[in-house]
């Protein structure tokens, strides 16, 4: 199971990262949009990784101007379905350099990696 939140998947269109890259990036403080698309009650009581921005995947359609098209994206959520459905709605959009965090918040727990 582990092992399987953190595989890629080839067959998607939309970039994949898994967490330990966007802890990678996030350490190295590389330029990035984290874009959490829970709701608010789970950004919240669930936690969120420290930097993310919450942007609930009810209202993205409505907040894109929040979102440089300039530096990479990565889109969150609890288990990566919401995120991969945000990563696609910001690509047929015309962002680019956007990627679906695999796995989402259950796989950064998972990892052991801090929350806010």
């Amino acid at each position: 199971m582990f092992q399987k939140l953190f595989s890629r998947s080839p067959s998607s269109p939309i970039k994949q990262m898994t967490v330990i890259e966007l802890q990678e990036k996030l350490n190295a403080q590389e330029p990035l949009q984290l874009i959490d698309v829970r709701s608010a009650e789970e950004y919240q009581h669930d936690k969120h990784v420290v930097g993310s921005k919450l942007i609930p995947l009810p209202a993205l359609s409505h907040r894109m101007s929040e979102i440089s098209h300039d530096t990479p994206i990565a889109i969150i959520c609890r288990s990566g379905n919401r995120s991969q459905v945000a990563a696609d709605m910001l690509t047929k959009q015309g962002f680019s350099n956007v990627s679906n965090v695999r796995g989402g918040m259950i796989a950064w727990r998972q990892a052991g990696y801090p929350v806010r």
